[in-house]
């Protein structure tokens, strides 16, 4: 018996995926030994005496992210190299046996209470691969130390709102690799965060397929199970000699969820929206030499447009330099950045809206309907328009497959736009300010027989 489109719509997101996609936009910090080494790949056995970030300022760097309108931050407490940045009681490969302040500090606790203190979201990023650790590639030994490390994270610093963990799997010093419980590091995140999701290597977000910051022309929420198996992901995770990797888009599945996909899949459906990783750097951890490699505001904000305005999250990673601060370069354009962000969202307005009978338009938290599948925008005559935005009640599921936007100008001309997807947010750049008389979307293709519309603006 074939699957049935109604259950289809059936599969919605649970509340943390839904809390999570509504931040929108997060920050990573990549920071550790390797910022020290002027390195991107430790190697675990780094002379971590040479850490001493004497100026670092833990608030300069939650003020700069939150300055470009990010709403969280995932610190990367341990990389592949073992170094852990807070005192492990688990190894003596961390912060407590460095010279940062006397053997007394912990960059984990400093960043969760500036986030705590600039009201920000705070995650962690804690790789399974660690290069320095005897136990690893033991199998049951390793998993335990393993947990017990992600235990300290996440009963030490507060609320945790997501765990990034990298789908890396390298040798360790026995040059063993190891196998990994994953259903057993998902046990302990749902016992002790259970509010916090589980990204990349995890049930609750999926990676976007590449390091470039690009998003799918449709990009599904609503995919095959299998994509959330921790051996799909890794098997499409970058190697240590992959230099071109962070520049190309390397899913061998441009298409993961469209009617065709989902209705001759015989497993199961999940909720599995996409998070979209990139850097402002060329790299991810900080390097001198890229000082005049900073992506300006513009760029910066085009991947903003095309990431969450295509049903995505976007997290920006911006790394600290070895005096333990955000550059003055990084800053400055994380700030114009976040100037328009908050453009876009100050001139975002709506306006009167006649939408059909199969369209449900949610307007002060009550759904209203009219005639026909189109929905028809009217624009003051003094408006000129640069953007579109259409977000679904994804709560309702992901149900728009295909529709068109006829652009109805001041002067008669038409301008027509065909588009797939929208899910969680659709923000349509239409390059210049146009000078509208009306807009009129035609859903022609979805799923089930109503269309949730939770906003409808233009700006």
């Amino acid at each position: 018996m074939g699957r049935k489109i109604e259950d289809v719509i059936k599969v919605v997101p649970t509340e943390r995926q839904l809390k999570w996609q509504q931040l929108e936009f997060i920050g990573f910090i990549h920071f550790g030994i390797n910022t020290f080494y002027n390195a991107e790949w430790g190697q675990g056995n780094e002379d971590i005496s040479c850490f001493n970030p004497k100026r670092l300022d833990a608030e300069q760097w939650v003020r700069a992210l939150k300055a470009a309108e990010m709403k969280g931050v995932i610190l990367t407490c341990k990389h592949h190299d073992g170094f852990c940045l807070w005192p492990s009681q688990y190894t003596s490969h961390n912060i407590a046996n460095t010279p940062y302040k006397d053997g007394k500090g912990d960059i984990v606790k400093e960043v969760a209470d500036a986030c705590i203190k600039y009201d920000m979201k705070f995650g962690v990023y804690l790789s399974p691969w660690d290069m320095t650790e005897s136990s690893y590639g033991t199998g049951k030994g390793y998993n335990e130390f393993f947990v017990n490390q992600l235990t300290e994270l996440l009963t030490q610093y507060g609320d945790i709102f997501e765990i990034w963990f990298d789908g890396a799997n390298g040798e360790g010093p026995n040059g063993k690799t190891q196998e990994y419980d994953w259903l057993g590091y998902y046990q302990t995140i749902r016992q002790l965060q259970p509010n916090a999701v589980i990204a990349i290597m995890g049930p609750d977000v999926r990676w976007i397929g590449n390091e470039a910051g690009v998003v799918r022309n449709n990009e599904w929420s609503v995919v095959p199970e299998a994509y959330s198996d921790p051996s799909y992901t890794a098997s499409h995770s970058q190697q240590a000699d992959d230099k071109e990797f962070a520049q190309t888009y390397r899913h061998d599945d441009a298409d993961l969820g469209s009617r065709s996909v989902i209705m001759n899949y015989p497993g199961k459906l999940i909720w599995y929206p996409a998070e979209t990783d990139t850097s402002i750097r060329p790299e991810w951890f900080y390097h001198p030499e890229q000082d005049s490699q900073v992506k300006n505001s513009e760029e910066l904000f085009n991947l903003y447009k095309k990431s969450v305005g295509g049903n995505s999250v976007l997290l920006l990673n911006v790394p600290p330099n070895k005096d333990g601060l955000i550059s003055e370069v990084d800053a400055q354009e994380l700030a114009g950045l976040g100037e328009k962000i908050r453009q876009l969202k100050i001139n975002d307005k709506t306006f009167p809206i006649h939408c059909g009978k199969n369209i449900l338009y949610k307007d002060d938290c009550q759904f209203k309907c009219v005639e026909s599948n189109e929905l028809i925008i009217e624009v003051e005559e003094t408006q000129d328009i640069r953007y579109l935005i259409i977000q679904e009640d994804i709560t309702k599921g992901q149900r728009v497959e295909k529709f068109l936007v006829e652009i109805v100008k001041r002067d008669g001309e038409v301008i027509k736009l065909f588009f797939g997807t929208i899910g969680y947010k659709k923000i349509i750049d239409l390059q210049k300010g146009i000078r509208v008389s009306s807009i009129r979307i035609i859903f022609e293709n979805y799923r089930g027989k109503k269309i949730y519309l939770k906003r409808v603006s233009v700006s």
